[in-house]
């Protein structure tokens, strides 16, 4: 027993040893050496670098790239100890070095070098910038910088340059570039241990120098960062679209998705729509470093996962001969001008192709283009250039079909019973129907005849007016409207590019919407044969009628319009996602019916108002010239067609904007054609450009 107490006094005494040394050392640290230690712990940083995870690539269905990544130099912006003045003047000497190196910086600040004005930009394409102008407004008052939503661009300017203390010694043009990358600095979540990405893919020339001038550039330093590549530059623009750093709004809209204030995102085309898939996953590394840069110790090491590839429906050889055969007949139509409403005003327009069997996009194109390559280097002269070349005309661009919307008009009469087959309608010339309203045929205006007695097929190769005012009279709008419907017409395609615009068909609710005037909001059976002939109020986008004329050439099945074919695993090649055919509506329409209906097409071809195009061509095709009227300059000319007439693969839509006639636009269907079906050509052919023959009307006839 006196043993075991003894051991127990031990026990007790060695225990009571240790907590006393625990309080010592408690003791030791935070009291007598505290002020040591807490300035030892302040001279170490930890740092959280991230990796970037480079996005997927895009290809063509043939496997062609079309975006990939290469890798640049980036500048990088990290907090120091510096003060204001210190700081501006860093900011000062930084853009000296990417101004004379010709290299851009990022700045999100929406107001413009002096005079200063607000320049917001449409982030979200609606056409408008005041959604874009209130979230930054709320947003900035909320952040207490004292602003106020009556407050001028200058007035703004004049709070930012007091919160940054930019004073005027500096120019008016240095201020306002010190204020916008303070301020973007501040805006991405600038901390000690997050950087912020001044400047993307600048030059070796410009990073030799600020590495040179390392000492003088405090803060900042060269990191090494993934830049998208375009390997056929210029090409399909506006389908691949493009990616930028993230603004504020989209912040707020992802921010729970992991992303961050200094992430890039996609903005238009497919890097928008497929962001979920191209986006990777960043890696991090955390470090522990002392003041003066050495490196402690790296607490965690994650590698960056790249994002999917996506693969698209687009033959990429095919969307360069769209591209390039569409900028070539606007071209020409506009060099062919020799007075006022024909051609000279000719400058935009668009195409698509699909595959007839599965709604697969083949080429999509729009004009003017512009390449992404240059887009920062170019961009302010795309925001001046009138003719919009960031805008995508295929998908949302809104024109008046003309004539080719007779084959809809045709399917609709004939499928409701309005029409049969071989009934024959004489054009008269002047439709005396109505009392208050007599339209004229194309024909009778033009050279005071008429078609004379035509049947649906041969009203369509004539594109007799006529006839058309007649069977839209018996149906009336209502029945139009259900057919332009059941054919995708007003209604959206479904094709991956949020950027895809509805349109509408004419009808007395629309009227009501666009009529100001109280007394004309009436739908007039004037309105019905307008819209029966394809005028009045029905726009509809290139893509729509490029499905439109596949629906036609199969016999009725409006599919889905795909433009991406799968979705890929970056790591293995694993499918992600597949997109397979998928039929929208099948449409219940007899097979005499669409018959006479390609029968008409087929002779718009041979004998009518495409012939001169097409005649003696080595495949049979279906198509429709339209010609748009417009109020102001020339008519758009509109056509769709499909080929080969007997086993449709392919369909096209072509629209030139101030074109004059469906006949020139035709001039684009032959050469995607040529270049699909491999037809042979004569070099002279081939090396030609559109003859001024070719831009003219086809036998005389107008449609």
């Amino acid at each position: 027993m006196p043993n075991s107490k003894a051991r127990f006094v031990i026990i007790k005494v060695i225990i009571a040893v240790m907590f006393a040394a625990i309080a010592w050392k408690l003791f030791d640290l935070q009291i007598l050496k505290g002020d040591q230690y807490y300035e030892i712990a302040n001279d170490r940083l930890t740092t959280n670098v991230v990796e970037k995870a480079p996005r997927g690539e895009i290809l063509d269905r043939y496997g062609t790239k079309l975006v990939s990544n290469k890798v640049g130099y980036s500048v990088v912006m990290q907090k120091t100890d510096l003060n204001d003045e210190e700081l501006n003047d860093v900011i000062k000497k930084l853009v000296d070095v990417l101004y004379s190196n010709e290299c851009e910086y990022y700045d999100n600040l929406p107001i413009s070098f002096a005079p200063y004005e607000f320049a917001f930009e449409d982030e979200n394409e609606d056409g408008s910038t005041e959604d874009e102008r209130a979230a930054w407004f709320a947003n900035n008052k909320y952040l207490g910088d004292g602003i106020e939503e009556n407050m001028s661009a200058e007035e703004i300017m004049a709070v930012y340059k007091d919160k940054y203390s930019v004073s005027g010694g500096y120019s008016e043009d240095e201020q306002r570039r010190i204020v916008g990358i303070r301020y973007a600095a501040e805006e991405s979540g600038l901390t000690q241990t997050t950087m912020f990405t001044l400047a993307d893919d600048i030059s070796v020339e410009a990073v030799t120098e600020i590495k040179e001038r390392q000492d003088e550039l405090k803060g900042f330093s060269i990191v090494n960062d993934y830049i998208r590549q375009y390997e056929i530059p210029g090409l399909a623009t506006h389908i691949l679209g493009r990616t930028g750093k993230i603004s504020a709004e989209e912040y707020e809209r992802n921010k729970d998705l992991g992303y961050g204030y200094n992430d890039t995102i996609g903005k238009q085309g497919i890097e928008k729509w497929a962001e979920q898939y191209l986006r990777g996953t960043d890696g991090t590394t955390s470090t522990t470093k002392e003041v003066n840069g050495k490196e402690i110790t790296v607490l965690d090491d994650t590698e960056p996962i790249p994002g999917n590839y996506v693969i698209l429906t687009i033959d990429s050889d095919l969307q360069k001969v769209t591209e390039d055969s569409l900028a070539n007949t606007i071209q020409s139509i506009r060099e062919s001008s020799t007075g006022e409403k024909d051609g000279g005003d000719c400058n935009a327009g668009a195409a698509v192709v699909i595959d007839v069997k599965t709604g697969d996009t083949l080429a999509l194109a729009s004009y003017p283009t512009y390449d992404m390559s240059s887009f920062d280097e170019d961009y302010a002269s795309l925001i001046e250039n009138d003719a919009n070349p960031m805008w995508n005309r295929a998908v949302s661009g809104l024109y008046s079909p003309g004539s080719t919307f007779k084959p809809l008009t045709a399917i609709a009469a004939l499928e409701t019973g309005n029409l049969t087959i071989n009934e024959i309608i004489e054009d008269k010339g002047v439709y005396t129907k109505y009392d208050d309203y007599q339209p004229t045929c194309w024909i009778w205006t033009s050279y005071h005849i008429t078609h004379g007695k035509q049947n649906v097929s041969a009203a369509l190769e004539n594109s007799c007016n006529y006839f058309f005012y007649e069977i839209g009279s018996r149906m009336g709008i209502e029945t139009l409207d259900e057919y332009a419907e059941k054919f995708g017409l007003g209604v959206e395609t479904g094709i991956e590019l949020s950027e895809e615009t509805a349109g509408h068909m004419a009808s007395p609710e629309y009227k009501k919407q666009v009529v100001s005037n109280v007394t004309s909001q009436d739908w007039y059976d004037g309105d019905t044969l307008q819209a029966a002939i394809g005028q009045s109020y029905s726009l509809f986008t290139p893509v729509q009628l490029a499905n439109y004329a596949a629906t036609i050439a199969n016999g009725g099945t409006r599919y889905k319009v795909n433009l991406i074919k799968s979705i890929r695993s970056s790591e293995d090649g694993s499918v992600i996602k597949e997109f397979s055919p998928e039929v929208v509506e099948n449409i219940d329409v007899d097979e005499e019916v669409i018959d006479a209906v390609k029968q008409g097409m087929k002779r718009v071809a041979e004998e009518g108002t495409a012939s001169n195009i097409f005649n003696d061509y080595p495949i049979q095709i279906g198509s429709k010239t339209g010609t748009a009227q417009l109020g102001n300059g020339s008519n758009n000319g509109v056509f769709i067609a499909y080929a080969p007439f007997d086993d449709p693969q392919i369909a096209v839509s072509v629209v030139l904007e101030h074109g004059v006639s469906g006949t020139n636009a035709a001039q684009v269907a032959k050469d995607i054609f040529d270049a699909y079906f491999n037809l042979s050509e004569t070099a002279e052919e081939s090396e030609e450009s559109v003859s001024e023959s070719e831009m003219t009307e086809s036998n005389g006839l107008i449609d």
